[in-house]
C-alpha cells in the first residue's frame, strides 16, 4: 500500500470528524426524543388506569370527573404535541366548512404504554367561529383538553327528557384557553358546546363508552329553547346535520 500523503490524511480526518459530529448530533436527538416520549406516555397510561377504574366501578362518575380534571391539568402540552406529531398530520389536515374536524390517530408505540386503551381519542380542529356543536352523551364519559386556541365553553346538566325535548340547566359559561380542560359524565355537565374564538383551535378529546348496558353516542340539542322555571331550558332534540347548520 502506498503511504497516505498529507492532503489525503487531512481529507480523511475532516471527513471522520464531520461524520462523528453528525452521528453525535443524531444520537443526542434520539436521546432527547427518548426522554420526552415517556412523559406523555405515562400521562396517557394514567388516563387509561383512571378509565378502567371508572368502567370497573372502582370510581363513581363524579370521582372520575374530579380526578380526570386534576390529571388533565398536569398535562405537559409541549410534550404531548410532540408525542402526537402535532406539527405533522394534525396541523396539515384541512378545516371543515362547518363544525369541528375530528382527527383520529394512533399513539406511538412506547414501552409501558398499553396498545389496547380503554378510551377512544381524537383531536378536534376548528377555525374561528366554528363549534363543537351543542350535544349531550348517552352512556359515556368524555374529557376535553385545549391544546391550542381560545374557546367559549358552555355546559348544562341534563335533567329530564322526552322523545322530542331535553330539560337542561346551565352549569358552566366560561372562557377556555390553552391548557384548560372540562369533563362530561352522565350525572354532571352532560351537555356541552364549545365555540372557537381564536383564529384556530385544537382540542384533545378522550371518550369512554359503555359505562352501562346499551349503546353510546351523542344526542344533539338546541340550547336556545324555551326558558322555564328554575333557570332551566326546554331544549329541542335535533339531528347532527341541523346542529351543524345552526351552530357549526
Amino acid at each position: 500500500m502506498s503511504p497516505i500523503n498529507r492532503r489525503d490524511f487531512a481529507k480523511t480526518t475532516v471527513g471522520t470528524l464531520v461524520t462523528y459530529s453528525l452521528l453525535n448530533t443524531l444520537f443526542r436527538q434520539e436521546l432527547f426524543s427518548a426522554e420526552i416520549k415517556p412523559v406523555a406516555a405515562q400521562w396517557i397510561k394514567d388516563i387509561d388506569e383512571l378509565g378502567k377504574d371508572l368502567k370497573g366501578a372502582k370510581l363513581s362518575q363524579l370521582q372520575w370527573k374530579e380526578q380526570c380534571e386534576k390529571l388533565f391539568a398536569q398535562a405537559d402540552l409541549k410534550d404531548l404535541m410532540k408525542f402526537v406529531d402535532f406539527g405533522g398530520r394534525i396541523s396539515s389536515t384541512p378545516f371543515r366548512e362547518k363544525g369541528e374536524r375530528p382527527i383520529r390517530f394512533k399513539f406511538p408505540e412506547v414501552e409501558g404504554l398499553p396498545t389496547n386503551l380503554i378510551f377512544g381519542h381524537q383531536i378536534f380542529k376548528l377555525k374561528k367561529g366554528q363549534s363543537v356543536v351543542p350535544h349531550g352523551h348517552n352512556n359515556m364519559a368524555t374529557a376535553f383538553l385545549i391544546m391550542k386556541g381560545e374557546f367559549h365553553g358552555k355546559h348544562y346538566d341534563r335533567l329530564e327528557e322526552s322523545d322530542s325535548h331535553m330539560i337542561i340547566k346551565p352549569t358552566i359559561d366560561a372562557k377556555f384557553t390553552t391548557g384548560e380542560c372540562s369533563t362530561v359524565t352522565q350525572v354532571k355537565d352532560n351537555v356541552h358546546w364549545f365555540k372557537t374564538e381564536s383564529d384556530e383551535g385544537y382540542i384533545f378529546n378522550i371518550h369512554i363508552l359503555g359505562l352501562n348496558a346499551g349503546s353510546s353516542g351523542r344526542v344533539y340539542v338546541d340550547p336556545k329553547g324555551e326558558k322555564i322555571s328554575g333557570g332551566r331550558i326546554r331544549a329541542r332534540k335535533i339531528g347532527a346535520a341541523e346542529a351543524t347548520n345552526l351552530y357549526g
